[in-house]
C-alpha cells in the first residue's frame, strides 16, 4: 500500500483491509512512518516514535482484535505506555518514563491498535496551543505558520496530515475540540467517567479532564468509544455504560430535536464573524432537517464560572509542584518551567481548602443549570473556538509579560486570581465556548463545518445532556454525508 492510499483509509477502512488480508499491518506501519518522515520535520506532532518496537507487537496481534493493525499515536500526557518517555511537554519531566500502561492504553492496544509514538503536547496540557520549550512548537497541516491548538495540538496535526488515521488526545477545557476545530478533524469529549484512565489517575483535574481520540471520521470515534467506554472499579468518577453499540447506532436518523445555539462569548469577548457564520449555517441545516432551533443560552456567569476553573487549576498545579519539589529535594525554579505553569503554582499556594471547595461548588451549580436548561433543549449548538487557528507564538507571552507574571509571589490571593484570568485572557478570547462541558461533566463535540475565507478550518461545537454521546454521535454521522461537512478529505485531496 503507498502512502496516497493509506491516507485515503480511516482506521474502521484500514482494519478491514487488514482482516480481508488485502494489506498487512507491517505495510500499514511502513505507510504510517513514511508520511510520518514527510511532513513531520516541519509540523513537529510526534515527538517520539517506536518504528522497532512496533515490529515486535505485530506479533502479538490477533485476528480478532477489532483494529488489528492499524497505526496509532498517544498524546505524551496521561497516555503512559510502558517504559516509553512521558514528558508532559515539561522540561522537568524530560527523563520520565512510564512505569506502566494506562488502563486506556491497554485497552487501546487489547483492540490491536499499533502505538507508532507520542504526540507533542504544551506543558502539563495548560494552553491552548502546542509550543513547549522542551519539544519547539507544533504546526498546522492547513498552513504550518498557524498552530493546531491545544493541548491535543500533536494529536490533531498527526491525524489531519495523515500520519495516523486516529490518535489519542485528551479535554480538560477543550483540549480535544479545540484543536478539532482548528484542523478540520472530528472531536468528541465523553461524559465524565466514560473513559477513565487508571490506574491511580482517576480524578484529573476533579474530573473536568477525560481522555479519548481525535479522528478523521466519525464512524472511527464511535467504534473507539465503544472500546473505551468501561465501569473501571478504582476509577473516582463513573457513568453508566452505554446500552448497545454507538458504531452501530450511527446509521439511526435522528428524530426531531430541540435545539439551542448562540454565538455569544460566555465571557463576553468578540467572536469573529466567520464563526458566527459557521453556526448559522448550521442551524440552517439542522432547521431544513426538521430539528427544531431557537436563539438561547443558559443563564451561567461564564466569568465567575472560568475564576473558579482557575482556582482548581491553581490547586492542582501547587500539589503538582510540590511533589516535583520533593523528587527534586529543592523548590521548583521559575525558569525551569513555563510561565503559566509557574504562575499557577505559585497561586495556588494561597488557595485554601474552602476557596478550593467554593470552586467545585460552582461548577456543580452550572451543572444543575445545564440540567435544567436541557429541560427545554436537546443539545445546544456555540462555535467551537470563536477564531480559526492563530498563528505560532500569537499567543505565548513576551519577555515584559513574563516578567509582570513573574511577580506573582507577593501578591494577595485576590490579586493572584485576577493576574490569572488577564494572563490566560488573550488564549480564552480564541476558545471562550469549551470548558463548560468539561466543568458540567457534558459531552460535547467538534463538528468541522466552515473553512474560512483564508482557507482555515473553524467547527462548531454541539453539547449534549451526560451519557447522551449517541446523540451527538447520530447527528455527527448525518452531517459528514452532507455538503456542510468540511473535514481533512478538502486538506489531502
Amino acid at each position: 500500500m503507498n502512502v496516497k492510499e493509506y491516507m485515503t483509509y480511516d482506521a474502521t477502512g484500514l482494519a478491514a483491509l487488514v482482516k480481508k488480508k488485502q494489506v498487512t499491518p507491517e505495510e500499514l506501519v511502513q505507510a504510517a512512518f513514511a508520511r510520518l518522515e514527510e511532513v513531520n520535520p516541519e509540523l513537529n506532532a510526534v515527538i517520539q516514535t517506536r518504528q522497532d518496537q512496533v515490529l515486535k507487537d505485530i506479533k502479538q496481534l490477533d485476528a480478532n482484535q477489532p483494529f488489528a493493525g492499524v497505526p496509532f499515536v498517544l498524546k505524551n500526557i496521561s497516555q503512559g505506555l510502558e517504559n516509553e518517555p512521558l514528558t508532559a511537554g515539561a522540561m522537568l519531566l524530560k527523563d520520565v518514563k512510564a512505569k506502566t500502561d494506562s488502563h486506556f492504553v491497554h485497552q487501546l492496544k487489547q483492540a490491536g491498535l499499533l502505538m507508532i509514538g507520542h504526540t507533542n503536547t504544551p506543558e502539563f496540557g495548560l494552553r491552548n496551543v502546542t509550543e513547549p520549550a522542551l519539544h519547539g512548537p507544533t504546526r498546522n497541516p492547513w498552513n504550518a505558520a498557524h498552530s493546531p491548538g491545544g493541548s491535543s495540538g500533536g494529536t490533531a496535526a498527526a491525524v489531519a496530515s495523515g500520519i495516523v488515521p486516529a490518535g489519542g488526545a485528551s479535554d480538560g477545557g477543550g483540549s480535544i475540540r479545540i484543536p478539532a476545530s482548528f484542523t478540520g478533524l472530528f472531536g468528541l469529549k465523553p461524559t465524565r467517567g466514560r473513559t477513565p484512565v487508571g490506574p491511580g489517575a482517576g480524578r484529573q483535574w476533579q474530573g473536568a479532564s477525560i481522555d479519548f481520540t481525535l479522528t478523521k471520521t466519525v464512524r472511527d470515534s464511535a467504534a473507539l468509544l465503544d472500546l473505551l467506554q468501561i465501569i473501571q472499579p478504582e476509577a473516582a468518577f463513573q457513568t453508566p455504560l452505554y446500552d448497545g453499540s454507538y458504531q452501530e447506532d450511527i446509521v439511526k436518523r435522528t428524530s426531531s430535536m430541540r435545539i439551542a445555539y448562540s454565538v455569544e462569548s460566555p465571557v463576553g469577548t468578540k467572536v469573529s464573524e466567520e464563526a458566527k457564520q459557521a453556526v448559522r449555517q448550521t442551524v440552517k441545516w439542522l432547521s431544513e432537517q426538521g430539528h427544531q432551533l431557537e436563539e438561547a443560552k443558559p443563564s451561567i456567569d461564564g466569568i465567575h464560572l472560568m475564576q473558579q476553573y482557575y482556582v482548581m487549576n491553581s490547586g492542582e498545579m501547587s500539589a503538582l509542584f510540590t511533589s516535583l519539589a520533593r523528587s527534586l529535594g529543592r523548590p521548583v525554579k521559575p525558569e525551569e518551567t513555563d510561565i503559566v505553569a509557574w504562575v499557577l503554582a505559585e497561586a495556588g499556594k494561597n488557595v485554601t481548602a474552602a476557596a478550593y471547595t467554593e470552586s467545585l461548588d460552582a461548577w456543580d451549580m452550572a451543572a444543575a443549570q445545564m440540567a435544567a436548561f436541557h429541560q427545554t433543549y436537546d443539545l445546544y449548538v456555540t462555535p467551537a473556538t470563536a477564531y480559526s487557528a492563530p498563528k505560532i507564538g500569537e499567543l505565548m507571552h513576551s519577555d515584559q509579560e513574563i516578567a509582570t507574571l513573574l511577580r506573582v509571589s507577593s501578591l494577595s490571593m485576590k490579586a493572584q486570581q485576577d493576574l490569572i484570568y488577564d494572563m490566560f485572557l488573550k488564549s480564552l478570547t480564541y476558545t471562550p465556548f469549551t470548558q463548560l462541558a468539561n466543568l458540567t461533566g457534558q459531552p460535547s463535540m467538534s463538528v468541522p463545518v466552515h473553512l474560512t475565507g483564508a482557507g482555515m478550518p473553524l467547527g462548531v461545537q454541539v453539547t449534549a445532556p451526560k451519557g447522551k454521546e449517541d446523540w451527538l454521535l447520530r447527528l455527527a454521522a448525518e452531517m459528514e454525508v452532507s455538503s456542510i461537512w468540511k473535514g481533512t478529505n478538502q486538506l489531502n485531496e
